[in-house]
């Protein structure tokens, strides 16, 4: 582990769970059956279920840690292995630009959940944010030997693929607050978004919220 990658676990990565966890946990539904989907070792979905007890959160991922917070099933990266309509909400958090087409794994998403889907990802919108996400995806990712196609979409790709798959678009938030100062004026910006999109059968109500 080189220096950068010590000081992104020290000082970045711990801030960066907490709040995560604070705003991925207010939009999950109550007393819901939730999929986390590439979840890791699990400690973000731990933290959510902290965040709202009422929530049953089960993870799928490729490699299967020895160790992990919450039940985590394998997966082949591409087919969820879940019947349609399995879980209230589906999760990906930071897994999206890593598939080399992730119009796939949200297809499979709207399978198999049955109210929403909540994404945390990126977009490629703003002064130089193309080599700042890749160098953000190094540094997090390359020690654990993620794949890094640097899959980034800007905001209106997703919003044209959410339209494409039948999603309505609930919640779109991109001041996160993610790192500490100054950290967060060179690689937080509006560089990260958490969205929420309810499937075709549960629409939106006239309260939508979109976030900028």
């Amino acid at each position: 582990m080189n220096l950068l990658e010590k000081i992104h676990g020290s000082y970045v990565h711990n801030r960066r769970v907490r709040v995560l966890a604070r705003e991925l946990s207010a939009l999950l539904p109550a007393n819901g059956q939730v999929l986390d989907v590439g979840c890791g070792d699990g400690l973000l979905a731990a933290l959510m279920q902290k965040d709202k007890p009422n929530v049953v959160i089960t993870g799928i991922d490729v490699l299967v840690r020895d160790h992990t917070h919450i039940p985590v099933v394998k997966f082949d990266g591409t087919t969820i292995p879940f019947p349609d309509r399995s879980f209230d909400t589906l999760v990906f958090v930071d897994v999206l630009h890593h598939m080399d087409d992730p119009v796939l794994l949200l297809r499979e998403a709207a399978r198999v959940a049955r109210k929403t889907i909540v994404i945390k990802d990126h977009t490629l919108n703003g002064f130089a944010a193309g080599p700042t996400l890749r160098f953000m995806d190094r540094i997090g990712n390359r020690r654990y030997n993620v794949a890094l196609p640097y899959n980034y979409w800007p905001k209106q790709e997703w919003l044209n693929t959410f339209e494409a798959l039948g999603l309505r678009l609930r919640t779109w938030k991109s001041k996160l607050d993610l790192y500490p100062r100054p950290v967060d004026w060179l690689v937080g910006r509006s560089l990260h978004f958490i969205a929420q999109a309810a499937l075709p059968q549960v629409g939106a109500s006239d309260h939508e919220r979109r976030i900028s």
